[in-house]
């Protein structure tokens, strides 16, 4: 197994990050712009991604493995590790993915959890749309037991 074998892995795996980065992101303007009808497709997208990097990890997996034995290293090592153990350019090119890979796993992290903000908060709006639709709206009182909301709480316009 060759070092430019993993390092073009690598560049695949990063390519595909940025566009699970890039759906996370049009599922976010689907959230934010309450088309919730394109949801479902979104959501699928970016399923997809995670699938295709989950089987390319597969393949890294087994090349960092045949290029830590030919350095002498243990398996699964670090790409700190690998740059450590090789020489110029590798060494730097392997620090540059790491760098890469950790800021865009950062974004990637700080996505997911604005999406799933949304999604709760759309949850959380469409429970209460339903609740007043049905008479009964419960809230939660200052020590978090449910406690039935006065009229002029509700979120949701009376013409409805």
């Amino acid at each position: 197994m060759s070092l430019a074998d993993l390092s073009s892995t690598l560049w695949r795996i990063r390519e595909m990050m940025d566009l699970l980065l890039f759906k996370l992101e049009e599922e976010q303007l689907v959230l934010a712009a309450g088309k919730t009808r394109w949801l479902p497709h979104a959501t699928r997208e970016v399923e997809m991604v995670l699938e295709q990097i989950r089987k390319t990890e597969i393949l890294r997996a087994a090349q960092v493995d045949a290029v830590a034995a030919e350095l002498g290293l243990p398996p699964a090592p670090s790409l700190q590790a690998l740059a450590a153990a090789t020489d110029a350019p590798w060494s730097e090119l392997f620090q540059q993915h790491r760098i890469a890979f950790l800021k865009i796993t950062a974004e990637i992290t700080a996505m997911a959890e604005l999406n799933k903000e949304l999604l709760t908060a759309g949850a959380r709006a469409v429970h209460e749309a339903l609740m007043d639709v049905t008479g009964s709206v419960t809230t939660y009182g200052r020590t978090g037991e449910t406690v039935g909301a006065s009229r002029s709480s509700r979120l949701v316009n009376e013409a409805m």
